[in-house]
């Protein structure tokens, strides 16, 4: 943490009345953890903050501490709009680009606040002016947790706080079995246990949860609908809207999906398409030195980490795999 943009943000925690933290579109578990972690240290700090979502997030998160105070800006878009154009201070957390608030960037934007970044993502777009990035830490969860740290507030660390952080850093490192996982991380994980985080608990209530038809959805996804190119080194998975409807699909339930083809021997990356909305969401991991960002925002308007990324087509389904496929059978194309 640089102390020239902890002293910053020092100056404007002081005079700030009211904060909102921001999140990206469709939040995981590193985007709630640390937007509600961030939420219970500036509330037990004695500072008006609230958290604002996007739109809906998956139940399984619902359980953190400050949840039930989260506003959802497509249900309630007047409220949010009128909270923002007051606000002091917007902290723009685990995302690097207006674009990934879909309608509420536009109210971001346009706001007056002083925008703080905290985020982990590659290639931030210039909006902040206070700025707390950096692409080796394994979460933002990890950044928030430094920057507690640098405003001298570890001692107020408490069991809501640590929770949320946990669940961040689990989620974000695929149960702390990604390559951006670091003594520092498990230094980390051990002072959250010590405030109180209960790593059982918290998996059981992240992963443990699930309903009979996600399972239903996930044997059908992968037996079905997975397409596996040992001679590229990758394999696909596609579901329609139909399908998803087919399995009464709920926000969450793809969760991961993108994983499961890395565990098969060889493959270096992986897929996964999915039409939700009428739109296509894209979703892409690698292990190595694959860089599914650089392939994102190239092909796919999106972006992210080296090894994991995402984006979207505004192609059918049927368009974006043969794009897809036109790519990945280039002469020149090579997973590495």
């Amino acid at each position: 943490m640089k102390k020239t943009e902890v002293n910053k943000l020092k100056v404007l925690l002081r005079k700030a009345k009211s904060s909102v933290i921001v999140t990206h579109w469709s939040p995981d578990g590193d985007a709630m953890g640390s937007s509600l972690a961030l939420f219970n240290y500036l509330t037990k700090m004695k500072k008006k903050a609230t958290v604002v979502v996007p739109n809906e997030y998956p139940e399984f998160l619902h359980w953190m501490p400050g949840d039930a105070k989260v506003l959802n800006h497509q249900s309630e878009p007047e409220k949010v709009a009128k909270l923002i154009e007051k606000a002091d201070a917007v902290f723009t957390l685990d995302f690097n680009s207006f674009k990934r608030l879909e309608k509420l960037g536009e109210l971001v934007e346009k706001s007056k606040a002083t925008k703080v970044l905290i985020d982990h993502h590659q290639q931030p777009d210039g909006f902040a002016q206070i700025v707390f990035h950096d692409v080796k830490a394994c979460s933002t969860c990890e950044l928030v947790y430094d920057l507690i740290v640098a405003l001298g507030g570890k001692k107020h660390i408490d069991k809501k706080i640590a929770s949320c952080l946990y669940t961040g850093l689990m989620t974000d490192t695929g149960s702390f079995r990604f390559s951006s996982v670091t003594a520092k991380t498990h230094l980390i994980l051990a002072d959250l246990l010590q405030k109180g985080a209960v790593p059982n608990q918290i998996h059981e209530a992240v992963y443990d949860t699930y309903a009979t038809n996600r399972l239903k959805l996930l044997g059908h996804s992968l037996s079905q609908k997975m397409v596996v190119m040992p001679e590229k080194h990758l394999a696909f998975i596609s579901l329609t809207e139909d399908e998803l409807n087919h399995f009464s699909y709920q926000k969450g339930d793809t969760e991961g999906l993108v994983n499961y083809p890395l565990s098969i021997n060889g493959i270096k990356f992986s897929g996964f398409f999915a039409e939700m909305d009428g739109k296509i969401k894209v979703s892409f991991r690698s292990k190595g030195k694959f860089d599914v960002n650089k392939f994102a925002r190239e092909y796919f308007s999106g972006g992210g980490h080296i090894n994991a990324a995402g984006g979207k087509s505004d192609l059918n389904m049927n368009e974006t795999i043969s794009k897809f496929l036109t790519i990945i059978n280039k002469p020149d194309f090579k997973v590495v």
